[in-house]
């Protein structure tokens, strides 16, 4: 039986039949469809396709790039096509991004967060940029004010310089000019600055994220975690990585999310004292934690603070363990976005098996009874 081939399939070999510039017609070939005006009237061509093809036409410069979130956002973007310039100032803290897009779509300069002239080689080629740039501990070089505040104003400088289509300022959840943590008052005064500047500005309030770099699960199973404060009462709706990373990448694509606030966070409230069990039950250790007055902890860590070049913990840490997360009810959330937020305790066991204790291979086979109760229940794999 003759089969017979697709009428797309035949016009694709009578072009290459004909030679290399029919070939070439054919595959250019583009539809109004695919054409899309940006804010500023640049037109940019989208079609669907992976890493390899042209995407979402968008060049995206991601600012904090080399950072925890960074590589989640870029993968993101650079998956679909688009091109990423990521701005760096540590050589071997960038090379992981290149194997996230295809060859020429991860692009990398050099720059300094006081040199203007370097910020704005960044963004002057790009349609949006993303601030991830943040600090929450001081150091010799840079103290909050100099990074959270200042830097990003040059970042907004440089984007309204070239009227750049969008800019998405990541902040922090509690961001208040008036909060008793230095760290919240940074940030909030950062997003009064930049929206000064660029009135069409994101902002975008994570919670206390998780993932596997991160700086909540991973300090709760390390054993240098020791002294607390506050009886670890603290209470936040953490948030999943990838769940940020795909709502900074829909972002690029609606542009009705310029000049909007976004709180992001989690789908239920945990205390750190209850995040703690779940890392204990899960790495099958005991981590102990000693509580320790704030007029005693905060000088110790601004001391320790001093002493080390890496973050471990400062004052200000101190400071925001007694901060509970407060959710900005004017602001938009994830359901804005078409995205459902995943919970920590389904992937606690993803990111921690690494710090499992020996004696989880030494434990004695499951009775029949164990055998039984395991039956009751269906297992489903998530795939995030």
């Amino acid at each position: 039986m003759q089969k017979s081939w697709p009428s797309s399939a035949c016009g694709v070999l009578r072009a290459a039949a004909k030679g290399p510039s029919a070939w070439a017609n054919t595959a250019s070939r583009r539809g109004l469809q695919d054409i899309s005006i940006t804010r500023t009237g640049r037109p940019i061509v989208r079609v669907q396709g992976g890493r390899s093809s042209l995407g979402e036409g968008h060049t995206a410069t991601v600012f904090g790039a080399t950072g925890f979130l960074g590589r989640y956002i870029v993968h993101r973007l650079a998956s679909r096509g688009c091109t990423v310039v990521v701005p760096f100032r540590e050589e071997m803290a960038k090379r992981h991004l290149k194997v996230t897009g295809d060859l020429g779509r991860v692009v990398f300069l050099e720059f300094d967060l006081r040199n203007t002239p370097s910020l704005e080689e960044s963004v002057r080629h790009s349609d949006i940029v993303y601030n991830l740039i943040g600090r929450d501990y001081p150091t010799k070089n840079f103290d909050l004010e100099d990074v959270n505040v200042e830097g990003a104003e040059r970042i907004a400088e440089a984007v309204a310089k070239y009227d750049i289509d969008r800019f998405v300022h990541v902040s922090s959840y509690n961001a208040d000019k008036n909060s008793s943590s230095e760290f919240f008052r940074t940030k909030g005064r950062a997003e009064e600055v930049v929206r000064s500047i660029f009135p069409e500005t994101t902002i975008v309030r994570p919670a206390p994220v998780f993932g596997f770099e991160d700086k909540l699960l991973n300090k709760l199973a390390s054993a240098s975690n020791l002294f607390t404060s506050n009886r670890m009462q603290e209470r936040f709706w953490p948030v999943h990585a990838i769940d940020i990373g795909s709502a900074l990448s829909t972002m690029a694509e609606d542009d009705t999310t310029a000049s909007e606030t976004y709180e992001l966070y989690g789908p239920k409230n945990y205390s750190m004292a209850e995040i703690a069990q779940l890392v204990d039950r899960e790495i099958i250790k005991h981590r102990r934690h000693i509580n320790l007055p704030k007029r005693m902890l905060a000088p110790i860590a601004q001391a320790y603070n001093k002493l080390i070049f890496w973050s471990q913990v400062s004052a200000d840490t101190v400071e925001r363990e007694f901060i509970d997360q407060k959710i900005d009810p004017k602001a938009k959330t994830f359901k804005d976005l078409g995205i459902e937020p995943a919970d920590l305790a389904n992937f606690t066991y993803h990111y921690l098996q690494a710090y499992r204790s020996s004696s989880f291979y030494d434990l004695p086979p499951a009775t029949e009874r164990e055998r039984r109760e395991e039956k009751k229940y269906l297992h489903v794999i998530d795939d995030q």
